[in-house]
C-alpha cells in the first residue's frame, strides 16, 4: 500500500490513538464480555505521553499521506530476563497491542506495519518479536500465522 507512511507515534496522536484503543477494546469486550469492559480508555492521556516518550515502549502508527489519520499502530515494549536462573537472556520485542483501523483492513497496514516492527526489532539487536492472541480472536491468528508467526507457549484456563 502506497499512501501510507509508519512512524514512531507522537503525542499529537494521542486522539487517533484512543480511537483504535477503542476498537480493540469492543473486539475483546465481544470476545470475552466475562473479561474485558466496554466504553471505557485503556490509558489516560498522561499514560499515552509517558509511553510515547519512553524509548523502552515503542509505539509506532501507520499514518495515511495526510499524517493525522491513523490506520493502525503497533505497541511494543522491550523484554529481557536479565539474571534468571532459567530463562536465556536475549532481548525480545513483544507486541503488546497492534490494530488497523476497521475501513482499512484488507489494505496491507498491518502486513506493512508488522514488517517494520521487525525491521526495527532487528536494528536493536533482538532474538526474537512476540505477541499474544485471544482465542475468541480467529482473524487476528490466522493474520499472523499468515505472517509467519508460530505459537511459542499456550495459556490455558477453566472457568469457575
Amino acid at each position: 500500500m502506497t499512501d501510507l507512511h509508519i512512524r514512531r507515534a507522537e503525542e499529537r496522536d494521542i486522539p487517533e490513538l484512543h480511537r483504535l484503543l477503542r476498537e480493540v477494546l469492543e473486539v475483546h469486550h465481544n470476545g470475552r464480555p466475562d473479561l474485558f469492559k466496554t466504553g471505557t480508555a485503556k490509558y489516560t492521556n498522561e499514560e499515552l505521553a509517558a509511553l510515547l516518550a519512553d524509548d523502552g515502549t515503542p509505539v509506532f502508527g501507520a499514518f495515511a499521506d495526510d499524517d493525522a489519520t491513523l490506520l493502525g499502530y503497533a505497541f511494543c515494549v522491550f523484554q529481557r530476563h536479565e539474571d534468571s536462573n532459567i530463562l536465556t537472556d536475549v532481548l525480545t520485542l513483544y507486541i503488546d497491542d497492534i490494530c488497523v483501523d476497521e475501513p482499512a483492513r484488507g489494505r496491507h497496514v498491518g502486513t506493512a506495519l508488522y514488517r517494520h516492527v521487525l525491521d526495527f526489532a532487528r536494528a536493536r539487536g533482538c532474538h526474537n518479536v512476540t505477541l499474544n492472541v485471544w482465542s475468541c480472536n480467529p482473524g487476528a491468528q490466522a493474520f499472523y500465522e499468515q505472517l509467519g508467526l508460530k505459537p511459542y507457549k499456550v495459556g490455558m484456563e477453566q472457568l469457575l
